[in-house]
């Protein structure tokens, strides 16, 4: 199956916007050649498959943007674990607690580097794995801090938001890796085709109708389907998925970073 999120979305808009309105001149010249005339029964067909495209558009924007908004909803508790872990962080006794906040500088300045651009796969592996190496480092602050505090209060609770915060990566890169199905996709683009040929096929003959009409019309279509694209594929496109709570927690921590 083609996946769609490996290939530039202005391409793919050229290549559908090219198949359909192909298939708009090749139901017109087909009507042309079988001499068809305005019929009920064509004019309901055109309805009927136009409708479908229009319910599995409205299906498949519902499920971009839910997958969306989980985005949305991973980068704010991602952002919310990082800063507690943070604020707890400074509990621990020193060396542990400038070590660990430096680490957790770098935690968020990398996914801030990240997502400020289009990752490709593999800088996008080099960054987990850049993020497991800080993770690790923390973890082993953490244990050298609960063996001196015998109370095990303030590295408690540190090490609680400490595994949310290594936690919340994998939720966070999960709701960035669901996807919507590229079945789906091939599926809209192959009614939309199907419609346009249709479209072509039963309006040959109606003088009044030019086929900037019909272009028109299926613009359109190309245009809502790209944006669905779009939608479901964050930080490559117009749409991306805001960053703003971790922007926040980087301006917060730096009020009480050590200095270096």
């Amino acid at each position: 199956m083609i996946d769609f999120s490996a290939v530039p979305l202005w391409l793919i808009f050229l290549v559908s916007l090219g198949l359909i309105f192909g298939a708009v001149e090749l139901g017109r010249w087909l009507g042309a050649r079988e001499k068809v005339r305005k019929s009920e029964t064509i004019t309901m067909l055109v309805g009927a498959v136009l409708g479908l495209l229009a319910l599995i558009m409205g299906f498949t924007f519902s499920v971009a943007l839910s997958r969306y908004e989980a985005r949305l909803d991973a980068v704010l508790e991602e952002a919310n674990a990082i800063g507690t872990t943070a604020l707890r962080a400074r509990l621990l006794p020193e060396p542990q607690a400038s070590t660990s906040l430096k680490l957790l500088r770098d935690y968020v300045e990398l996914r801030l580097d990240l997502t400020g651009k289009a990752a490709s796969a593999a800088e996008l592996a080099a960054a987990i794995e850049r993020s497991n190496g800080i993770q690790e480092s923390l973890w082993l602050e953490a244990k050298a801090a609960a063996a001196k505090d015998n109370a095990m209060v303030p590295s408690g609770l540190y090490i609680q938001t400490l595994n949310e915060t290594i936690d919340s990566q994998e939720k966070r890169l999960t709701a960035f890796r669901n996807r919507v199905p590229g079945v789906v996709f091939v599926a809209l683009y192959g009614i939309a085709i199907l419609a346009a040929g249709f479209t072509g096929y039963s309006g040959w003959s109606e003088a009044q109708r030019s086929r900037v009409s019909d272009y028109l019309v299926y613009f359109v279509v190309a245009a809502v389907i790209l944006l669905i694209q779009d939608l479901d594929r964050p930080g490559a496109g117009l749409i991306s998925v805001s960053q703003q709570p971790l922007i926040d927690l980087s301006n917060s921590m730096a009020a009480y970073m050590p200095k270096d």
